[in-house]
């Protein structure tokens, strides 16, 4: 199958909200997003003032982010294995946990803080695989793709709005107050969910250790590991999965590369780290407005085509950024780049075409593994470029690299075939 022989008909955001069981998604994820948000701004203020450390502060930040890289390693194939409105509304009412427990009892030590979110997060691809897998019984042809873009759109304006609701909480209340909105706002979540979405069934059983020993629990889990491991090995041996996943992972690292950099970068250029406000917002408000245009305006073949160009779009002005434009020229450069993330929409549906049906949850939950992973180790890694080139040097860099990675993608003769807009796709004609 090709990646043109996907419906052709476009849909329209009123028929995707039309469907109940979306909407309660929807509201989900942005339940989840906000309390996503709250615990991060709460817990690294709160651990900042316990310590009086920024590496203690940065830990908080990457508390949620790196642990989820070893959940997606080892148990997303519970994404398939149980039913989707259990893994979704129980990986959310954990999520509640951490910031229920440290708002509550303010005077735990920062290192069990940290502990109890890291712990807490290895749980969050198998809930994200489980929105994912249950998104395309859902949605079906192109609904399902403006139905991925309203999410990220929801994404995008919940963090927007998650930051300024916090920085407002935290002028008034002490940074425990809003740990535990966050925590109140997943719960609500997870009610939502229970109540909003009907029973299925899951796509296969729990797996067993073969090997005997041990109690029963403890096979399960060896069995799940197991499956989750070799489940991975086999979608990333795919060159079409692999050539699909790559793409969706590099440009994103890369702008979160230069997202991480945004205060010292303005700090650079002579102003207080306060006026990094504009820039923080300018990334997720391309976001939102390229996924609204491309998703509500581009018909399925068309956002295909723009795959390419719109990857480009991401890493071209960060390269601008590195001659150290006036503040809003550099505004409005890092918004530019958030409106190139809209080549994601291109590559849903041919995402969700190369995956096999049996591997559906494991697919989603390895690219939301892959994604947040880079997001959490990339900047880190780029440091040591910010510490030779200084901040903006290192976010031409990352500009740069998502060029190179954009081309090499599009242009491999190994992935190129299942890419949108490549030139092996370009001119195909539906299979059959």
């Amino acid at each position: 199958m090709t990646v043109d022989s996907a419906p052709t008909s476009r849909a329209t955001f009123r028929s995707v909200f039309a469907v109940g069981e979306f909407r309660v998604l929807c509201g989900g994820l942005l339940l989840f997003t906000l309390g996503f948000q709250f615990e991060i701004l709460g817990l690294s203020v709160l651990v900042y003032a316990r310590t009086g450390s920024s590496v203690w502060a940065a830990a908080a930040f990457s508390a949620g982010f790196l642990p989820q890289a070893v959940g997606g390693a080892f148990f997303t194939s519970l994404a398939d294995r149980l039913p989707p409105r259990l893994v979704i509304a129980a990986g959310l009412l954990s999520r509640a946990a951490p910031g229920l427990a440290i708002g509550l009892l303010p005077a735990m030590p920062a290192g069990a803080m940290l502990a109890i979110v890291a712990l807490v997060a290895v749980v969050t691809p198998v809930f994200l695989a489980g929105c994912s897998r249950l998104l395309p019984d859902v949605l079906d042809g192109d609904l399902y793709v403006l139905g991925r873009s309203i999410f990220t759109i929801t994404a995008s304006g919940t963090q927007v709005l998650g930051l300024g609701l916090g920085g407002a909480v935290l002028a008034a209340l002490p940074a425990r107050w809003l740990l535990v909105a966050a925590g109140v706002s997943l719960t609500l979540a997870a009610v939502v969910v229970r109540l909003g979405l009907r029973s299925r069934p899951a796509r296969a059983d729990l797996p067993r250790d073969g090997e005997g020993g041990g109690s029963c629990g403890a096979a399960v889990v060896r069995g799940v590991v197991r499956a989750t491991i070799r489940a991975n090995a086999e979608l990333i041996r795919m060159p079409r999965v692999r050539g699909l996943l790559l793409a969706q992972w590099l440009p994103v690292w890369f702008c979160t590369v230069a997202e991480a950099l945004i205060v010292p970068y303005t700090v650079s250029l002579g102003h207080p780290a306060s006026a990094a406000g504009p820039l923080l917002a300018a990334v997720p408000c391309g976001m939102l407005l390229g996924n609204v245009a491309v998703g509500r305006f581009c018909p399925p073949a068309a956002r295909g085509r723009l795959a390419f160009p719109l990857a480009l779009l991401v890493g071209v002005p960060l390269v601008a950024v590195g001659f150290r434009p006036p503040l809003a020229l550099a505004a409005l450069a890092l918004f530019l780049t958030g409106t190139g993330c809209a080549y994601l929409l291109g590559l849903q549906q041919a995402f969700l075409d190369a995956v096999p049906a049996r591997l559906r949850g494991q697919g989603f939950g390895l690219n939301s593994t892959g994604a947040m992973g880079g997001q959490g180790l990339l900047p880190s890694a780029f440091g040591g470029v910010a510490a030779l080139l200084g901040p903006a040097g290192a976010i031409a860099v990352a500009g740069g690299a998502t060029i190179l990675a954009a081309v090499g993608l599009w242009r491999s003769p190994l992935t190129a075939g299942g890419l949108p807009g490549s030139a092996r796709t370009r001119g195909t004609r539906p299979a059959g």
